[in-house]
């Protein structure tokens, strides 16, 4: 077992340090500037931020010690046999669910340097250059560096795990050729992969942020030139995350505009529920015209009055049972029209949402390389962006962003208190829902930011939404009618799970979806698609 990590004084952090050095200067040239609030903040946002990562990395030290031993030990004694392929698909599993748990210890780390602590360094870098405060610009530029430090650890472990996952799904795509399973795993690798590139990318652009920082505060010769190429990497790496939030707001606006091409299901399914009105009233008129011939029968005399009332009590009861179940098919169509209107409702709210956050992460991201080019720009001074222009681009960057990240967090909180404090709202139909949490728990369960929700209003929108495309054999799917079913067959195309998107054609493509042993890839696979654009 290692040994956990202590947090002594042995070592001093570069705001320490700087701190020292201030107190030196402040002394010599008497100036009172030095011991300010601003270098007492300064240097509390660098401790502060080298404790949280600390804190982290023992958190998911300790979280993930005991469960990865417990499953190596329980591997050895069941699977002692197995091959070292298993083995190492095994330790490779292992190691990408510990990286993907610290990584998502450091984001709330993350989220308050890129929030609160750079906007507050360029805000101080402005005031420094102004006031040509050489003891704040080196507080500042220690800062600077304790932040960009920070940055850098998460954005390397969200680049691992992203390439991991990228080479899991790729392996999976080429294992499953056609299907719900292929198209979900090639969708994954992409994105996966594309995220290890920006990731990449992006660990540069905050070693490119260390350097200049590091720099300034060890007076380098060359601080114009490191700060002119951290300038560069950051609106270089602004814009490519710019550029990809546009594609995904065009994508959504796309799945967004298929979906609404669709029309209104209470119209579109007009004439089916009509015909099955229909049907329902010609099968009620049967009956009753049954009945009363059986009320003639009764009073009829002669020797075949017997025979003439059973014949007719045959025909009234068939006629009553056409007539019960034309009634039941017209109420489950009816039912299966509202369904089908609250399913397209959600997709076209959840395309909706997404364009929003992505438009407004896309300007945040934007913004910020508009800073960057401040930066470069400026190379001669010290800070960030040493102008009202770069400090207020900054924070209108780094705002825009952080309010992303809140909603995304706070929605996702609200989503894992409900899960466990409501278990019944969004159970799968047929199935005991797991017994409520407490408030005191549900809450604790909600702070669990590292935890997907795995029964909430998606995943039942999307047994919703399998539950009318599937087949006859599919359990619950046996009434729906044809004209509904292709209903909301075309709703999955529009949702881009389409025949094409399967690599299959139509008759096969149907053919999955009347396969019960493909039910759970099909749900995975339609809760991707109204979660992604």
């Amino acid at each position: 077992m290692s040994t956990p990590i202590h947090r002594t004084s042995t070592r001093q952090s570069a705001a320490g340090l700087t701190s020292a050095q201030q107190r030196r200067e402040g002394g010599r040239t008497g100036s009172m500037s030095a011991r300010s609030t601003e270098h007492a903040l300064l240097a509390m946002q660098s401790r502060a931020g080298n404790r949280a990562t600390t804190a982290a990395v023992q958190r998911a030290r300790d979280t993930a010690r005991d469960p990865a031993r417990d499953t190596e030990r329980d591997g050895t004694a069941e699977n002692s046999g197995a091959s070292a392929g298993a083995k190492k698909k095994n330790y490779r599993d292992r190691i990408a669910a510990l990286l993907d748990r610290f990584k998502k210890n450091l984001e709330p780390i993350d989220t308050f340097i890129k929030g609160f602590q750079t906007p507050t360094n360029a805000a101080f870098t402005q005031q420094a250059a102004v006031s040509a405060n050489e003891g704040l610009k080196h507080s500042t530029a220690a800062s600077g560096t304790s932040a960009a430090s920070g940055n850098l650890l998460t954005e390397a472990a969200g680049t691992v795990v992203s390439g991991m996952d990228a080479y899991k799904n790729m392996k999976d795509a080429k294992k499953h050729e056609t299907g719900a399973n292929h198209h979900t795993a090639k969708k994954k690798a992409k994105t996966k992969g594309a995220d290890a590139v920006v990731g990449a990318a992006n660990s540069g652009s905050y070693s490119a942020a260390i350097a200049k920082e590091v720099t300034k505060v060890q007076k380098a010769a060359d601080a114009a030139v490191a700060s002119e190429a951290s300038g560069i990497a950051s609106a270089s790496i602004g814009a490519i995350k710019g550029m990809r939030s546009a594609f995904r707001v065009g994508g959504a606006a796309t799945k967004y505009r298929q979906i609404k091409k669709l029309g209104d299901p209470n119209v579109v399914q007009a004439g089916s529920l009509a015909r099955l009105n229909e049907s329902r009233e010609q099968a009620g008129w049967a009956a009753a015209e049954a009945y009363v011939a059986l009320d003639a029968y009764w009073a009829h005399d002669g020797p075949e009055r017997l025979e003439l009332v059973s014949e007719a009590i045959d025909a009234a009861w068939d006629a009553m049972g056409e007539a019960r179940d034309a009634a039941e098919t017209l109420q489950h169509a009816e039912r299966d029209v509202e369904k089908l209107s609250t399913v397209q409702g959600y997709a076209k709210k959840k395309q909706l949402t997404k364009m929003g956050k992505e438009t407004v992460s896309g300007g945040g991201e934007s913004t910020k390389a508009a800073a960057g080019i401040v930066t470069a720009v400026a190379a001669g001074t010290v800070g960030l962006a040493s102008n009202p222009v770069g400090w207020g681009l900054a924070g209108a960057g780094a705002g825009l962003v952080l309010g992303v990240t809140m909603y995304k967090a706070l929605r996702a909180a609200t989503k894992r208190y409900e899960e466990v404090h409501h278990p019944e709202r969004w159970a799968p139909k047929g199935e005991t829902p797991a017994e409520a949490a407490s408030r005191k728990e549900s809450l604790k369960h909600a702070l669990k930011f590292w935890k997907k929700v795995s029964q909430g209003e998606r995943q039942a929108m999307a047994r919703e939404i399998y539950a009318l495309a599937a087949g006859p054999d599919i359990s619950g799917s046996g009434s729906t009618t044809a004209e509904m079913r292709e209903s909301a067959r075309s709703l999955l195309i529009a949702l881009k799970s389409g025949p094409a998107k399967h690599k299959l054609e139509p008759e096969a493509w149907v053919e999955t979806l009347n396969d019960p042993a493909r039910t759970g890839a099909w749900i995975q696979e339609i809760a991707e698609q109204l979660a992604s654009g």
